[in-house]
């Protein structure tokens, strides 16, 4: 397992499908994921530091998990097949949740959980960006600091 760092989220053209873009730790190798647009606000805001009026889903399953005393200790992607990834969330107390990628990122950036991608997952999704290509990742990383939530056209409730 190799630890990842989301990026950002961001609107993939012509498809206007989301993405949320995660990066190696230590390494060269970037994993952009597929999402829904629900899911690509959540971690948008997470990012941001956003608070919603009332809470979204993944803030009630934080708050859910404080409750009764879980605590989520990694997120692991672990699969690719047929184009969809697969994840897990890890507890402390050794339960492993079969989850979505996306959530369970949502998840980890509002817990501070650590998140990881398994080395087959990055060996076949993952791409690689020397790092005299870093110029074009920041230039990505400006572009998400311009986004906000509202850019992906979902309401909040």
């Amino acid at each position: 397992m190799n630890e990842l760092d989301v990026v950002g989220v961001r609107v993939e053209m012509p498809s206007n499908q989301p993405i949320v873009l995660l990066r190696e730790v230590g390494g060269d190798r970037y994993l952009p994921i597929w999402i829904g647009p629900g899911e690509a606000t959540a971690i948008a805001f997470a990012q941001q530091g956003m608070a919603p009026p009332r809470p979204l889903t993944h803030d009630l399953f934080k708050d859910v998990l404080e409750a009764v005393g879980q605590e989520l200790t990694e997120v692991r992607i672990t699969d690719l097949r047929d184009g969809v990834f697969y994840a897990e969330l890890v507890f402390a107390s050794g339960v492993e949740v079969s989850a979505r990628p996306s959530d369970a990122i949502a998840l980890a950036l509002r817990t501070g959980t650590p998140i990881y991608g398994s080395d087959g997952v990055l060996d076949d999704a993952g791409i690689a960006i020397p790092d005299e290509q870093e110029d074009e990742v920041e230039k990505f990383r400006e572009f998400l600091d311009q986004i906000s939530p509202e850019d992906f056209g979902t309401n909040s409730q």
